[in-house]
């Protein structure tokens, strides 16, 4: 049995963001483990699942339970509330569960903030890391930082990074104060959306022109000037 890791739109209708190939894939399915019921109800509802009774598991720690299906000899999806399923997402542990037990997983098409980010940054894409979410603590995030901005030097690579909504403005904030002048950063917000928004600048341009961000999804991505 298969388990399908299946993407949802970071904004917008799910037949906007889909391949219909996906669309399809989705509603022969009937059991569903998900990050949030609420917001997986409201998905299905707009992918236009057939009238039956659907399953719907929220992701725990007891992975026995939810892998279920498959054992019983049905399909199981895997749904997260936007982007990629297990990417900085708690549907890792349930696919690495999966293959555990010997059963196939298919990740299906469908948008991830973090490579749409990179694609549009200009910056390295040959050499890059996700490095998912920085300290809160603003001492240890200026560290890591630097650490980071030291690693990009080095490997000639972009360090790609997330916050949650209401904390982006103080990490841009935290970039522009840890980072050396011509370090490049790149911004990228509501990613899909009509709000979109994608800047990749110097930092000392960062600095003379800074903008809020605001209360609103964004990728931040790095790569630092060769030293010398």
């Amino acid at each position: 049995m298969i388990l399908y890791a299946i993407p949802t739109p970071l904004g917008g209708a799910p037949q906007d963001a889909l391949p219909s190939s996906v669309l399809e894939t989705v509603r022969t399915l009937k059991d569903f483990a998900v990050e949030n019921a609420k917001s997986a109800r409201a998905f299905l509802g707009a992918v236009g699942m057939p009238v039956r009774e659907l399953h719907i598991e929220e992701i725990r720690d007891d992975f026995a339970s939810l892998l279920k299906p498959l054992r019983e000899g049905r399909a199981l999806g895997l749904l997260s509330e936007a982007g990629c399923p297990a990417i900085a997402d708690p549907g890792a542990a349930l696919v690495e569960a999966a293959h555990r037990e010997g059963f196939r997983v298919v990740p299906l098409v469908g948008p991830s903030s973090i490579t749409l980010a990179l694609m549009a940054s200009g910056l390295e894409g040959q050499r890059f890391a996700f490095c998912g979410y920085l300290p809160r603590e603003p001492n240890e995030r200026k560290k890591r930082i630097r650490e980071l901005e030291a690693r990009s030097t080095k490997e000639r690579e972009t360090e790609i990074f997330i916050e949650t909504p209401y904390r982006s403005d103080a990490l841009l904030g935290a970039l522009l104060e840890s980072c050396r002048a011509q370090t490049r950063l790149c911004v990228a917000a509501d990613l899909t959306l009509p709000t979109e928004s994608i800047s990749t600048r110097a930092v000392s341009d960062w600095r003379q022109s800074r903008t809020a961000i605001g209360r609103r999804p964004a990728v931040f991505l790095l790569l630092a000037h060769p030293q010398g």
